[in-house]
């Protein structure tokens, strides 16, 4: 199994800038497809983006495409997500998972991934 732990969160204005790392321990972390979601309050866990093993295939939520994206370094087992023109909207904690994966299969949904990290909070202010 892997184990993914990440860091990054903070207050932010909006507008502003963050980048979320997610840092991976474990089994191969190039075995596996990766997924940034994020819980607000009151609200469902929701999907923000994807990438496949190794990098070349992402896709994002249509609520952050153009402001978000997610890469990956897997010499050194970390997911990133880069964040841009934040709003208030998009204050949540934000979690990565993972899922055994090959090929260029990336996926949205939160069943399809087997495990998770705890969580970094971001909080974007007016």
């Amino acid at each position: 199994q892997v184990q993914l732990v990440e860091s990054g969160g903070g207050l932010v204005q909006a507008g502003g800038s963050l980048r979320l790392s997610c840092a991976a321990s474990g089994r191969t972390f190039s075995s596996y497809a990766m997924g940034w979601f994020r819980l607000a309050p009151g609200k469902e866990r929701e999907f923000v983006a994807a990438i496949n093993w190794s990098g070349d295939v992402t896709y994002y939520a249509d609520s952050v495409k153009g402001r978000f994206t997610i890469s990956r370094d897997n010499a050194k087992n970390t997911l990133y997500l880069q964040m841009t023109s934040l709003n208030v909207e998009d204050t949540a904690l934000y979690s990565c998972a993972a899922s055994y994966a090959s090929g260029r299969s990336y996926y949205q949904g939160i069943n399809e991934y087997s495990y998770w990290g705890q969580g970094t909070q971001v909080t974007v202010s007016s």
